[in-house]
């Protein structure tokens, strides 16, 4: 596992929003099915005392910390207060910071992410699904219900893809180590080569699926870090160029990050490109037998 296990406490900010609120409940559902402690306490800045699920609610990250044994953050507040939150988080200490929320303004983004790294915490986003080690952790939105535990790890950009590839990878009897959705904001925190190293140091974790799409060269460069066998899956073969696409970082210009290019740089990296999702079980296949 990386990022997190069945012991790993969880602290979710914007605790006492619609969307907090829901997904305490789905990440301490899952934590209750595998054992695990799960969210452990939540903040919302003038609700502390109250409570969420059974779950106490404090004003501060700082105050929460003094309480429990908190070891990660999801992130769930608006997007103008989401830069403030991970910084306040990488300021008391929090190692694995996960921001769900969308639409942050790029600076914003650039100046927490930034402190963060100096702070030594790990950012998983913003405007990411989360992560989920199966049958140890989940922490974020992630349906639960598609995974299955095993010796593939998933990286991707993209969380509605994320979901069909794992669905797709269960059904072929596949399992999975950990599945991270790295986020698709032209800045983000942790990036395929950053979670790639982190995989290279998990033992459970033997081979790894790349989910990339349009936009800039993060894919390519991941492939480039890592001996674990890999194979991807690029989105957007049919994108139109210079045109933005979806997600703020899926830009392509002047022949840079479109989807052919992406898989013509990688097929010569040597790493195995499907071209449709159903594709990637029998591909994974092929890396363990050496075929």
């Amino acid at each position: 596992m990386i990022y997190g296990d069945k012991k790993t406490g969880i602290l979710v900010q914007g605790a006492t929003g619609k969307q907090g609120e829901f997904h305490i409940g789905l990440m301490n559902a899952y934590a209750r099915e595998v054992g695990g402690r799960g969210v452990v306490a939540g903040v919302t800045p003038g609700k502390g005392g109250q409570q969420v699920h059974g779950v106490p609610v404090y004003n501060t990250v700082r105050e929460a910390m003094s309480e429990h044994d908190i070891g990660a953050s999801v992130i769930f507040v608006p997007a103008g207060a989401a830069a403030d939150a991970i910084m306040e988080e990488a300021h008391a200490g929090i190692e694995t910071i996960v921001c769900i929320t969308e639409h942050i303004p790029v600076h914003d983004t650039m100046k927490a992410v930034a402190y963060a790294r100096m702070q030594g915490s790990s950012v998983i986003g913003p405007n990411c699904p989360g992560l989920l080690s199966p049958g140890e952790v989940k922490m974020g939105i992630m349906p639960s219900g598609l995974f299955s535990r095993g010796n593939v790890g998933v990286i991707s950009r993209s969380g509605t893809l994320t979901y069909e590839v794992v669905d797709e990878l269960t059904r072929a009897g596949i399992g999975q180590s950990t599945v991270v959705g790295i986020g698709g904001d032209p800045v983000i925190g942790q990036t395929f080569v950053d979670v790639l190293k982190q995989f290279e140091n998990d033992p459970q974790t033997k081979a790894v699926v790349l989910i990339g799409e349009v936009g800039g060269n993060l894919e390519e460069e991941g492939a480039k870090c890592t001996d674990l066998p890999i194979v991807a899956y690029i989105a957007g073969i049919s994108a139109p160029p210079d045109k933005r696409m979806g997600h703020a970082g899926a830009i392509v210009e002047g022949g840079e990050g479109d989807a052919r290019s992406k898989i013509a740089r990688l097929k010569k990296n040597g790493v195995p490109v499907a071209s449709r999702p159903s594709e990637i079980p029998d591909m994974v296949r092929k890396l363990f037998c050496g075929c």
